[in-house]
Parts: C-alpha cells; sequence; structure tokens
C-alpha cells in the first residue's frame, strides 16, 4: 500500500520519529491506528467513568484541594505498594 500525506501529517510522522520511540514510518502509523482502535472500542460506560473522574479532579482543583509533586508521589508510591501487596 501506497499512501499520500498532507505535509502536516508527514511533519507530525517526523516529529514522532524524532523523539526515537519508533524506528520506522510503519510502527508510527501502526501506533496510531492502534490508538484509534482502543479508543473507539471504549465503551459508553468506560467514557462516563472516565468523564467523572475528570470532572471530580476539576472540582478538587477549583477548590484548592490539590497537593504538591512530594505529596503526590508519596500517595502514588503508596497505592503502587498495596497494589503490588494484592494477590488478587
Amino acid at each position: 500500500m501506497q499512501l499520500t500525506v498532507p505535509p502536516d501529517v508527514e511533519a507530525l510522522v517526523q516529529k514522532r520519529l524524532a523523539t526515537g520511540a519508533f524506528a520506522n514510518v510503519e510502527d508510527v502509523i501502526r501506533r496510531a491506528l492502534e490508538t484509534l482502535d482502543a479508543e473507539e472500542s471504549w465503551t459508553d460506560e468506560e467514557r462516563s467513568a472516565l468523564d467523572e473522574k475528570i470532572d471530580r479532579a476539576l472540582e478538587r482543583v477549583a477548590a484548592g484541594r490539590v497537593y504538591g509533586r512530594e505529596e503526590a508521589r508519596r500517595k502514588l508510591a503508596a497505592l503502587r505498594e498495596a497494589h503490588l501487596a494484592d494477590p488478587g
């Protein structure tokens, strides 16, 4: 298959290649299509749950209920340890 893409799309592909995260154009396109496929396969429930989490986070920020980088790292580390300790 041969593809012709507009310059703006080619620039996006080149930008991704420049990061070193992709070996070639095919890898960039594959990742983009896999991401699109995953996004389109989300259920309405998954989308609603994500929307609710975002709304709650925005409410916390608006109310000033946020914490700094170090506290966030401690909380994430604790969550990670709890997750790893849970055999289920």
